[in-house]
């Protein structure tokens, strides 16, 4: 009787762990699916997110570049070009007032940034010499990369285009951010926010003093637009990047909540040839990114008129290549190809008129 007990007990035992490991299945299981539910229903958001994006379907193959330049390898290189149009608008027929070349280190992550200045005497493919700006306005982004690419002796494909209306929407929904506004600066901010809010219809207000102080959208981009201080182009340029440098840095220490709001008011207002995949991949690192030196180019340069029109001339265009490539790739004692010293010795003739 008591072996008959002993077995029972062991059954009811074996019994009760089956049981056990059943419901343990069970909520492994059930965890499982919530998982794989959440993740669907992300996807689902971040791909109804993206088809906001205006995806430019044009062939990659229209991006020329020079036949002796290799691939870079280790970094990916992306051009944002913010675009002077008065009417919004986001594609070719519009010059690129802004001109920013992405470093990103794929192993450290760490961002170099460079301003290409807007009056850049250049090569446009099949256009002949020019700024560098209307390379945008005469063929839009194939073109404008291209230029870059047979200039500098680069491989880049990529780019991301706004307008003014995507970066004062971004500024404002993450509450502004800090800039320092020198008196010989305030009067030209002032007159770029009232031009900005006959382009957007609204009614914001200049600011009233120099100083440090919290902006918004509108009188930031304002900022970055200024021109006429002492430093003309340049200066505006490394306004820019500041701008740039504080959204970044902003928008890093955001809410998920803001940040999904950010991502749909500004998604609409962005122009590129990345698809999805590709967004998501350089998404996934944002809060690993560091934005860690930043320069204009031409490093060395000779801004003057020529034919009563003002440039910026590369004073010796070959030698700031090198130093570009030195500056993004940590690339030493780089040899420019045969295309790059032939435009050098091109503008330097020019140059020297």
């Amino acid at each position: 009787m008591t072996y008959l007990c002993d077995i029972e007990r062991q059954g009811t035992k074996v019994g009760m762990k089956s049981e056990k490991q059943r419901k343990r299945r069970f909520i492994i299981i059930f965890a499982i699916q919530i998982l794989l539910i959440i993740i669907f229903i992300i996807g689902i958001q971040i791909k109804s997110k993206l088809n906001k994006i205006q995806y430019d379907d044009s062939k990659d193959e229209e991006i020329q570049q020079n036949e002796e330049v290799e691939e870079i390898e280790g970094f990916r290189n992306v051009v944002i070009f913010g675009v002077d149009s008065r009417e919004n608008a986001l594609k070719k027929g519009t010059n690129s007032d802004t001109i920013i070349i992405l470093s990103i280190n794929n192993k450290t992550k760490d961002i170099k940034m460079v301003s290409i200045y807007r009056d850049t005497y250049v090569n446009i493919p099949d256009e002949g010499y020019d700024k560098i700006n209307a390379s945008y306005f005469k063929g839009g982004y194939s073109l404008a990369l291209s230029t870059i690419n047979k200039n500098f002796d680069l491989d880049i494909s990529e780019y991301i285009t706004v307008n003014f209306r995507a970066v004062i929407r971004c500024i404002d929904l993450i509450g502004g951010i800090t800039l320092d506004i020198k008196e010989n600066e305030l009067k030209y901010l002032n007159g770029y926010v009232r031009e900005l809010n006959r382009i957007n219809d609204t009614n914001v207000p200049g600011l009233d003093r120099a100083g440090t102080q919290t902006v918004n959208g509108t009188q930031a981009v304002a900022y970055a637009r200024i021109r006429y201080t002492a430093g003309g182009d340049f200066k505006r340029t490394e306004r820019q990047r500041i701008v740039i440098n504080k959204m970044f840095e902003k928008v890093k220490s955001s809410s998920l909540s803001t940040i999904n709001t950010l991502i749909n008011e500004m998604l609409p207002e962005v122009y590129t040839n990345l698809n999805s995949m590709e967004l998501i991949d350089l998404a996934k690192d944002i809060l690993s990114y560091n934005i860690v030196d930043q320069s204009g180019f031409p490093f060395e340069k000779d801004s003057h008129t020529y034919r009563k029109i003002s440039y910026v001339f590369p004073i010796n265009l070959s030698e700031n290549v090198t130093k570009l490539h030195e500056f993004l790739f940590d690339e030493k004692d780089y040899l420019p190809s045969s295309t790059v010293e032939e435009y050098s010795e091109y503008i330097e003739n020019i140059r020297v008129q």
